[in-house]
Order: C-alpha cells, then structure tokens, then sequence
C-alpha cells in the first residue's frame, strides 16, 4: 500500500481503520499501526510529518503479529 492510498477523514490523510486496539507488548494500534503518541497528534501533523509515519507503518506490521502456537496457545485452547 503506498501512502496516496489511505484514506482523508476530515481533509486529513490518515491510515484509520476503526479498529482501535493497543497491542499489550508493540504499544501500537493494531488496526492502523500508529503508536498512542502518533494518534494523539495527528490533528496536529503537517501533511508531510502524516506522510512520512504513513510510508513506515507496513513495516511495523510483523510487531504486531502474535502466534498460534507456544505455550500461550495451547493454556487458551485448554
């Protein structure tokens, strides 16, 4: 996804997507990939600072992966 691709909210570019979820270890929001602080002042962005986070974010995208397996996985099947 380049950054052309995102969507505007407000006249404002932004990665978005409604799920707003902390991810416990990352501390990033597992639906757009922004950290808290990056929300906080995206209102507050130039459109060059939005772009540049936006042009990062696919790359943040493995820290935010958990696994299926491990001992995590099999004490919540059980």
């Amino acid at each position: 996804m380049s950054t052309g691709d995102f969507p505007r909210r407000n006249g404002i570019s932004s990665p978005c997507v409604d799920i707003c979820v902390i991810h416990p270890e990352a501390r990033l929001c597992t639906g757009c990939l922004r950290s808290i602080d990056e929300i906080a002042a995206w209102g507050r962005m130039s459109e060059t600072e939005r772009q540049q986070i936006m042009a990062e974010l696919p790359a943040r995208g493995p820290l935010t992966s958990t696994r299926k397996g491990g001992r995590r996985g099999r004490m919540s099947r059980g």
